[in-house]
Formats: C-alpha cells, structure tokens, sequence
C-alpha cells in the first residue's frame, strides 16, 4: 500500500509521518477535531504510534507542555512476581512499548530529544487520583485492560488546553470485565461532542503480513 505523508504537521514536526493504511489518517486528522479520541483495533495497527506521534508534535511545536503515560499493570497471563529497584524501574517494564513507540517515531538529537525526555511523565493509575494535567497530551494504552472506574479516573484527570488519547484492543482483554467495560464506556461516549472514535480493522496491521491472518482465525472462534 502507498504510504501517505503527513502535511498537517509540516512545519512544526522534525520528522515526516507516513500514513500505512486509511484508518491512519483518519486518526491522525481526528486529533485536533477532538479532546478525548479513542483509538481501538487490532494489535499492530499503529494506534500507540500515532498517538506518541501527536504528543511529540504537540511539544515540539510549543503547543503543548507534557506528555503523560499510562497504562495498567497487567500482565498478559503470566505473573512477573515482586519487582525489585525503584518506583522507575518498577514501572518502566509495563511502559516499554510505549517507550518503543516513541523511540520510533523520532530520530532527534540534542535539544530536540532533551525536550522530549524533559516531557514525558509516567502516570501510573494507582497514583492519579487528585491529579489534573494541564497543557498536555494524556495517553492511555492498553485500555481493555482497565476496570470502569479507572478508565473513569483516567478521563477526568485532564484539565485546561490539554487532550486525551485512549488506545486498546475490545478483543484482547487480559481481564475478565476489560472488554465488557471498555465496550459500554465506549457506546455511552461517543456521542458526546468533543469525544470521537477510531476503529481500526485487521486489515489495518502494518506488522507482519501474517498477523492480520493469525487474529481473523482467532476471531472465528
């Protein structure tokens, strides 16, 4: 599939965004129309890409002051047991793909990469209640994996000249409510003015030709 630029972002952004599917640019065209946009689909369909790839837009281009990352802490089927270290290191095996996502969309250097390291703040649910981001863009992955009530907790932390992204799979819930939950809050929202949805498709992955096969088969299930 040709792969698309970015020109809305042209003059502000150091690095040129290429859209891999239709539901990329939809996505990528959605984030100024909305303060709060869902992006929801397969696994591989760029959604956590897109969603640093704005944040890092919004800081270099002066719009915005704070990149704020969450997701839980879950782990797919496996316990990792009692971690060890400090809060950081603690926390940053869960944040790697989101670390991956924003390593990839960026090649910077020197104060351009100091500025978005200066940005990026880890937001663990746990420690968010009280809390109001303001002057940012506020991330939550891996949302089927979130209870209602700190989907709830999370969406009602942002505050003044600030935007949230909400990125997850329905389908891949590695909790017992986490589709139930992210689907009906989903169908309650997106209504709302200021809220949109994005659905990606299996058809929409970018990885490896064979995982859009290997998810339809397991969907058939």
């Amino acid at each position: 599939m040709a792969r698309e630029k970015s020109g809305r972002r042209s003059g502000h952004s150091p690095f040129h965004l290429e859209f891999k599917n239709q539901a990329q640019k939809m996505a990528w065209g959605a984030f100024d129309q909305h303060d709060v946009l869902f992006l929801l689909g397969p696994a591989g369909t760029g959604k956590t890409y897109l969603a640093c790839a704005f944040a890092i837009s919004e800081i270099l281009a002066k719009k915005k002051k704070r990149i704020v990352l969450t997701r839980p802490i879950v782990e797919a089927g496996e316990s990792l047991g009692y971690l060890p270290g400090t809060f950081d290191e603690k926390v940053n095996p869960y944040m790697l793909p989101m670390y991956d996502c924003i390593n990839k969309c960026v090649g910077l250097e020197g104060a351009q990469r100091d500025a978005i390291n200066r940005a990026i703040e880890i937001a663990p649910i746990a420690y968010m209640r009280g809390r109001t981001f303001d002057d940012a863009v506020c991330i939550f992955d891996e949302s089927q994996n979130a209870t209602k009530s700190q989907l709830k907790l999370f969406m009602t932390r942002f505050g003044e000249n600030s935007k949230i992204i909400i990125t997850g799979d329905p389908m891949q819930s590695d909790i017992a409510s986490g589709h139930r939950d992210l689907t009906n809050i989903v169908k309650k929202l997106e209504d709302v003015p200021g809220i949109g949805v994005i659905h990606f498709k299996a058809s929409s992955i970018v990885r490896h030709p064979l995982i859009s096969a290997i998810i339809e088969k397991f969907e058939e299930e």
